[in-house]
C-alpha cells in the first residue's frame, strides 16, 4: 500500500489517508481481503498520531471500504461497488425524508444539486 501525507495542504491528514485508501480499494490496487497495516504501524510509517490513522480506518469502515476483524486486523472489504450502493441508499433515504416533509420533487432535486455543487464544486456549464 502506497500512501503519503502532504502537510502543506488544507486537507486534514486523516482525510488524505482515507481518500487514498478508498481510491486504491475502488480501483483494485488494494485487493479485497488484503490486510492493512495496524493503526500503530501505519501511524509510525507516516509520522502521524495513532488517533489520526484510527479515524481514517473508522471512516473507511463506515463507508464499507474496509472491515475490522479484531485480532485478524483491518481488511479491504469485498466491495462489489459498495460506494455506489451506499450512495444509492443515502439518496433513497433523502428522497423518502423529503417526501415525508412535504417537499416537492423539484425542490428536493434543487437541494441535491445545491449540495453537490457545494461538495464537488459548481458544474462547468454553470447549470446544475
Amino acid at each position: 500500500m502506497q500512501v503519503s501525507i502532504d502537510h502543506a495542504v488544507a486537507t486534514p491528514p486523516y482525510e488524505q489517508l482515507r481518500a487514498q485508501i478508498a481510491e486504491q480499494a475502488r480501483t483494485g490496487v488494494l485487493a479485497a481481503g488484503l490486510r492493512l497495516p495496524t493503526v500503530r504501524a501505519l501511524a509510525e510509517q507516516l509520522g502521524l498520531a495513532a488517533n489520526t490513522v484510527a479515524r481514517a480506518y473508522r471512516e473507511l469502515e463506515a463507508d464499507g471500504v474496509v472491515e475490522t476483524h479484531g485480532r485478524r486486523g483491518t481488511l479491504v472489504a469485498a466491495t462489489g461497488d459498495t460506494a455506489h450502493r451506499l450512495a444509492a441508499d443515502a439518496a433513497t433515504e433523502y428522497a423518502a425524508r423529503a417526501h415525508r416533509l412535504g417537499v416537492t420533487r423539484d425542490e428536493a432535486q434543487a437541494a441535491v444539486y445545491g449540495a453537490l455543487d457545494l461538495v464537488y464544486g459548481a458544474s462547468p456549464s454553470g447549470s446544475s
